[in-house]
């Protein structure tokens, strides 16, 4: 049997396990897959394992639901630092964390001994098309009559700013621009609705996983896309709204996110069902 833990960030799930001493998975696509259905397994966006890294504290890898691989996870590296910490993984509260976009640091903010938020560094936006990729001369481009703003933050993004949320069908549109042929590698798209400089309203289709309750790489696109577009400003904290709650983003330098992580519940599931190997 396989010790797992549930968590989530603003009802974006993964499952986590821990790779840095017991486990190592044989088949990651199907484990991804069987571990994610919410109907005949455990139920989630995908899978994320725990690793050893010789270049950082730890290393993150992430399986999206459909069994594509991530480069990386807003929502997901905070649920990884309150993980760590939790099952004392380490004493730190000032991480290092490998992903397939890079090294992020994360801030664990502790509230009675235990990890109440996480503040992530996540670098800076990328906008030359061919690094995003994206298929066109510049970073703004135009798709079915809506007018898209495309960077990456180690995962590509193309945020659409919108007069009414509520009144966009994500699940119709989304796919439509994920598969794109503008967009080589597929993308996630987001949708915002401007309330004032400080905070905006947001709905995200996610590459691989689809309609999510948050997106944190989103939530920081969906800012450096207002700023960019002169409808919220930099160097201020600005409240990204979320159908899971809510996040707060700071972009000086570099993107700084700050939002909550959740374990939900932790459990054993049996390797042979789910393609996971004991060593």
């Amino acid at each position: 049997m396989i010790e797992f833990t549930k968590m989530h960030g603003l009802g974006n799930d993964y499952i986590y396990i821990d790779c840095t001493k017991k486990y190592s998975v044989k088949n990651l696509i199907a484990a991804a897959k069987n571990l994610s259905n919410r109907h005949f397994g455990i139920g989630s966006d995908g899978l994320i394992l725990i690793s050893p890294s010789n270049i950082a504290d730890f290393k993150m890898q992430i399986i999206n639901s459909d069994g594509s691989q991530a480069q990386m996870c807003g929502n997901g590296i905070r649920c990884v630092g309150k993980f760590i910490f939790d099952n004392k993984l380490s004493d730190k509260t000032n991480l290092t964390i490998e992903t397939l976009a890079g090294i992020k640091k994360l801030q664990l903010n502790l509230k009675n001994n235990s990890v109440d938020t996480v503040t992530v560094d996540m670098g800076k936006p990328i906008f030359t098309p061919e690094k995003i990729p994206l298929l066109a001369k510049n970073n703004s481009i135009e798709i079915n009559s809506m007018k898209f703003t495309c960077l990456s933050l180690g995962n590509p993004h193309a945020v659409t700013i919108v007069n009414d949320i509520n009144k966009i069908d994500v699940e119709k549109i989304g796919p439509l621009i994920e598969n794109d042929k503008h967009f080589p590698q597929k993308i996630n798209v987001e949708f915002i609705e401007i309330i004032n400089k400080n905070h905006v309203k947001m709905k995200v289709w996610e590459r691989g996983s689809g309609l999510t309750l948050a997106c944190g790489t989103g939530a920081c696109a969906c800012c450096v896309a207002a700023i960019e577009n002169n409808l919220a400003n930099k160097n201020e904290n600005i409240k990204v709204e979320l159908p899971g709650g809510f996040l707060t983003i700071n972009w000086h330098k570099n993107i700084f996110m700050t939002g909550p992580a959740t374990t939900v519940f932790t459990g054993k599931i049996d390797e042979k069902l789910f393609c996971l190997e004991e060593f």
